[in-house]
């Protein structure tokens, strides 16, 4: 996929009615710190359109990016982040279940894990409730640069068996330094575009 034009089009606050798109959507969540902004400006290859920060827990809405008027990526709220009163983690919770129950159009989920920590429970909680909204989660593991290369089979193997992922589950290492992980996360979004050209007939 070669990104030609990117445009925000739709952010989505916890009271916001959910556009109703018909392009695919490809959804990706997190935990707060989990690097998921670099990532997507890795994707989306810009610089600073997804906004990175020092302070974790900064996007609390749904952010839907258009990519060359061909799909949409949806960038999830962070969750997790121990500042944040229960209250709002309940209203964020609230905002991605609805999203993930309303869309007509979300084709896959990409849920992010930090490579070098095992999954917390917040982690394995959000896996859990992708699963059971009928979507079969890729997982990319963020930062894959900060550790060696040797020890990347045994941190993925941990990612596995905490997240009890089913057997056939995509699982890419991604550095949004090296771009390592990019093509793949690429090459599934052309598979997807291309499904759904097929069943308009295009």
């Amino acid at each position: 996929m070669k990104i030609k034009t990117v445009e925000l089009e739709t952010v989505c606050g916890v009271t916001s009615k959910l556009p109703e798109n018909t392009l695919p959507e490809v959804a990706f969540a997190g935990k707060s710190n989990v690097g998921k902004s670099s990532l997507i400006n890795a994707i989306i290859n810009r610089k600073s359109l997804a906004r990175t920060s020092s302070q974790p827990g900064k996007t609390q809405t749904i952010n839907f990016y258009n990519l060359n008027k061909e799909m949409y990526l949806v960038d999830l709220p962070g969750y997790g982040y121990a500042k944040v009163s229960n209250e709002e983690k309940a209203k964020w919770g609230k905002m991605i279940e609805r999203y993930l129950r309303t869309s007509k159009v979300l084709k896959q989920v990409f849920l992010l894990i930090d490579i070098r920590h095992e999954p917390s429970k917040n982690d394995k909680l959000m896996y859990d409730w992708i699963v059971s909204n009928g979507y079969d989660p890729v997982i990319i593991c963020t930062k894959a640069d900060k550790i060696s290369r040797g020890a990347v089979p045994k941190n993925l193997k941990i990612i596995k068996d905490t997240l009890k992922v089913k057997k056939d589950t995509i699982i890419i290492p991604f550095s949004a330094e090296t771009k390592q992980g990019r093509d793949e996360i690429y090459d599934i979004m052309d598979g997807i575009l291309a499904d759904f050209n097929d069943q308009r007939g295009e």
